[in-house]
């Protein structure tokens, strides 16, 4: 395809997770396949969970047998005060199993909660870390954080609580009905002819119950992301008297919640209400008429002994069921927040056939006639039909003012978008044949300000090149005027750098990504205003540390002083997306153009 031919595509808002809530409502536990499809991977400890909830289960309706032998045999006329201590020592054998069992149960059905969240977390995030840049334009990274967490908890509630009851709640129902039929089938059959009255509001309620549900996880999804938003910029806060306003902002989204909880709760009280009265009632009167028959001699005391005691493990079951189905469809909602996150497809991802890009790198750079709009911003482009060629170790200034696209090409360059017409190529390969990760080994880039991790030192800087020894680190810290001050922190290289190194000043943290760069030792550097927030003498160490990252390297600079680039080989001017001059500053001082406008009244403001 020729090089310049454009490349159509539609020009639609990518649909954002907010967007496609309305449509992924869920009507049903569906989405909790994720979480057996979690759980399946581990058929021993799932196999043992099962044998451990069918131990409890029929070791506690043993114990309405067991008593139902006490009162029968025990009681009996004329028998011996030692039968009912046998079989009294029977009931403390079942207590013992089903002590036994639990704690079986507990330790599986835990462990397999704590697992399966760790599967879903890991799964996540891989996922997470495929999407392209656009993503997190359009769906808030807080947001996003709030799922991995609370949605996660509520997940591992699900797998180690909820599902456990409930299948344990479903063996008690299902082998205590069997129970009753075989004790008294007449007063069984009238029981069953209940559970119509429970299946009813359960459905009734049940479909309002997963809406609420959901929206209630999305408002406390909204509290997290609002602390960490608001904690994130505190100096900014309290620096502009904004306490009282973020607390009522807070407190709006408190409230909202806690709406959305109350008819949660409300729809959830209901629907137990009505389910107990139907299940209690029922039973009720069964037992009622059960003792009639007792007081006339057609059963005996120990079988409506044990009918009362199982019927009661029996509605017991099936009303924890109805509790359990709403943490089932909490569970749901939780995991189809995280089913779309896990769904969500890269818009960047390398071809089904990535093609090789030249060995070794020569370091050349090409945009042809590109034109590219973001997605949250379709209506204006952000760079219009530019056109630029970077030879091998050619170093490029791309100056401007804010808004021209200057960083824009750098987000085309490493392929974090895609641009909607024209072509870009790394050493003749257009990066569209490639793949995303293989252009970007061959870029090294260093941000406006010096992005670092929580971590020690040595992972900040080994982040280049995560295998560099450390006499490649210290090499690399010495080239970037950062050796000095390392020496001098209290644990070295292993020293803890704080919450995104703000132990560091803007100048040391600046200087640790010029050697994190260095490490990385790609052909093409990208430098994105590296030295526009210092001071005057951590400008000139930063801007010596460059001096020696730009050594043999292909260069594009963003920068807005620009004394940093008189020594550029060439100056590419832009203004509104598009190129208005290039040439070196001496000419494009002389040209009288925007560079020239720029220049004098930086240095008249520099020199002022």
């Amino acid at each position: 395809m020729d090089a310049q031919t454009e490349i159509e595509r539609p020009e639609q808002p990518a649909e954002s997770l907010e967007d496609a809530k309305p449509e992924r409502k869920q009507r049903s536990l569906r989405p909790l396949r994720m979480v057996w499809q979690a759980a399946s991977n581990y058929p021993g400890h799932v196999a043992l969970a099962l044998v451990a909830l069918m131990i409890t289960a029929s070791a506690t309706l043993a114990i309405p047998a067991g008593f139902k032998m006490v009162v029968d045999r025990g009681f009996a006329e004329g028998s011996d005060p030692g039968e009912i201590a046998r079989w009294f020592r029977y009931l403390l054998l079942i207590v013992a199993v089903l002590a036994m069992g639990t704690a079986m149960r507990f330790y599986f059905v835990s462990w397999l909660g704590e697992r399966v969240v760790a599967d879903v977390r890991l799964k996540v995030q891989e996922n997470l870390l495929r999407l392209a840049p656009g993503f997190y334009e359009e769906n808030s990274p807080k947001e996003i954080s709030s799922r991995m967490t609370s949605d996660t908890a509520l997940i591992e509630t699900v797998v180690g609580t909820t599902v456990s009851v409930a299948l344990r709640n479903t063996l008690m129902a299902i082998g205590g009905t069997a129970y009753l039929f075989w004790l008294i089938p007449g007063l069984t059959i009238g029981l069953v002819l209940i559970i119509p009255a429970i299946v009813v509001p359960i459905t009734f309620f049940g479909r309002r119950l997963r809406n609420v549900s959901r929206t209630s996880q999305d408002r406390v999804a909204d509290i997290g992301a609002m602390i960490t938003e608001v904690l994130g910029a505190m100096k900014i806060v309290q620096g502009f008297n904004q306490e009282a306003r973020e607390h009522e902002r807070f407190l709006g989204a408190v409230e909202r919640t806690f709406t959305t909880a109350k008819r949660r709760i409300m729809i959830r009280a209901a629907m137990t209400s009505i389910v107990i009265l139907c299940v209690f009632g029922g039973i009720t009167m069964l037992v009622w008429k059960g003792a009639e028959e007792v007081s006339a001699g057609t059963i005996s005391g120990g079988t409506i002994a044990a009918f009362v005691i199982t019927a009661g493990l029996v509605a017991g079951s099936f009303g924890a069921l109805t509790e359990v189905y709403g943490d089932l469809l909490r569970g749901a909602g939780a995991a189809s927040r995280l089913a779309e996150l896990l769904e969500e497809k890269p818009a960047i991802a390398p071809p089904a056939r990535p093609q090789a890009l030249p060995v070794p790198a020569r370091g050349s750079l090409s945009f042809r006639n590109v034109t590219f709009r973001y997605p949250t911003r379709l209506d204006a482009p952000a760079i219009f039909d530019f056109t630029l060629e970077v030879e091998p170790g050619e170093t490029v200034a791309i100056v401007g003012p804010s808004g021209a696209g200057k960083s824009t090409i750098f987000q085309l360059a490493e392929r974090f978008y895609d641009p909607q017409a024209g072509s870009i190529r790394i050493d003749g390969i257009p990066l569209t044949s490639a793949d995303p990760a293989e252009v970007r080994r061959r870029m090294a880039y260093v941000p406006q300000e010096g992005v670092l991790f929580s971590a020690n030192a040595r992972d900040n800087l080994r982040y280049g090149n995560w295998d560099a020894s450390d006499e490649e680190i210290w090499a690399a810290a010495r080239a970037a005027n950062a050796e000095e001050f390392l020496e001098k922190l209290p644990q070295g290289l292993d020293t803890y750098l704080g919450e995104s190194g703000t132990q560091l000043s803007g100048g040391q943290r600046q200087r640790i990504a010029i050697a994190r760069a260095l490490l990385r030792n790609a052909p093409i550097l990208l430098l994105d205003e590296a030295t526009s927030a210092l001071d005057a003498e951590s400008e000139r160490l930063v801007q010596d540390a460059l001096e020696h990252l730009m050594q043999d390297r292909t260069t594009l600079v963003i920068a807005h002083r620009l004394s940093t680039v008189r020594a550029a080989d060439r100056i590419v001017v832009m203004e509104d997306g598009k190129i208005v001059e290039q040439g070196n500053h001496d000419q494009l001082a002389a040209n009288g153009g925007l560079y020239a406008r720029l220049a004098s009244l930086q240095f008249v403001l520099e020199a002022g």
